[in-house]
């Protein structure tokens, strides 16, 4: 399998380790294509979050409900990896398998060229991790699997980073006294991350920040409790804060308003949408830029033409 050179994917493995070590908070958006991370990227984001439901709804137009395989996973995040600078962290989902299929699946996304991978504790098939119905495997069961990942981790690149993903609060029959105690569980285990995904209120994340031996990662869902600020998931203790489709959801809803005024308007709508892009206080997003136009001018400068010329 075609892979990221060695030393560039290294370099970027120990970068997103000296991130979640430093104190300070990292703030990680997500998405799903190789140009939404150079856009993070160029906005100034240190690292990039490529999501599962994200693939499953953008690549395939299905939810997020099990469908991808390890196979599109691994060569869809080859390309994001290397389409950008910035660490990438992926969504394994629930490592398409038991504790042998991770084993499997960690090898095989370590050489992709990817800075980590998470790993969630739903049964299979997984539901969203957002909503209702979640269910999750029993915490023994879970942690073998995350021993499972960080031996597969080591035998190739002991710097990958092993993200454990706690999906129990709100999954069925289970208290947040076991959330605490998955969390730590995990970590003991050998995670270099613990992700308290659907965090629903501030005393949940700062109990399991506090509990927790290793870096917290959050993602914010709540119905009752307003969103923290960034200041607010430092000071309770997170060293990641994820948006894990922020910029997938953004070009949706742009896409959506667009093709609705054109459906009404024409041509005129369309015009109306450049200057509103060119009026924007952080200009117009530049397509060739993002896709990497100039290097191709450069390649076929460098090298279509002598050809051309030594043909003639």
């Amino acid at each position: 399998m075609e892979t990221i050179p060695r030393d560039e994917a290294g370099r970027k493995r120990r970068h997103f380790r000296d991130l979640l070590a430093r104190p300070s908070l990292l703030v990680m958006p997500g998405g799903f294509s190789p140009v939404y991370a150079r856009m993070a990227q160029a906005a100034g984001y240190e690292s990039f979050f490529l999501a599962g439901s994200q693939m499953s709804g953008f690549l395939l137009g299905v939810p997020d409900s099990g469908v991808l395989g390890l196979r599109d996973v691994v060569d869809h995040a080859r390309h994001v990896a290397a389409a950008c600078e910035i660490p990438i962290l992926l969504d394994a989902d629930t490592g398409f398998g038991n504790a042998v299929n991770v084993h499997y699946a960690v090898q095989e996304i370590v050489r992709c060229g990817v800075a980590g991978l998470q790993i969630e504790d739903q049964e299979a098939p997984k539901k969203s991790g957002t909503l209702g119905g979640r269910r999750c495997i029993a915490m023994g069961e879970a942690v073998g699997k995350i021993r499972a990942a960080v031996a597969a981790r080591d035998e190739i690149d002991p710097f990958f980073v092993i993200a454990a993903r706690c999906d129990a609060i709100g999954a069925d029959g289970i208290s947040f006294a076991e959330v605490v105690e998955r969390c730590v569980a995990y970590g003991e285990a050998g995670a270099d991350l613990v992700w308290l995904n659907a965090v629903e209120t501030r005393d949940q994340l700062a109990q399991v920040c506090r509990a927790t031996p290793r870096p917290v990662l959050c993602n914010w869902w709540s119905s009752t409790e307003p969103w923290p600020s960034l200041e607010e998931y430092a000071a309770l203790g997170a060293r990641v804060a994820l948006f894990p489709t922020i910029a997938s959801m953004g070009g949706l809803q742009g896409a959506w308003d667009l093709l609705n005024d054109f459906r009404a308007h024409g041509p005129q709508a369309q015009a109306a949408w450049r200057k509103r892009a060119a009026a924007s206080p952080h200009g117009a997003a530049d397509y060739r830029r993002f896709t990497g136009h100039d290097r191709v001018a450069a390649l076929e400068r460098d090298f279509v033409a002598s050809f051309e010329k030594s043909e003639s």
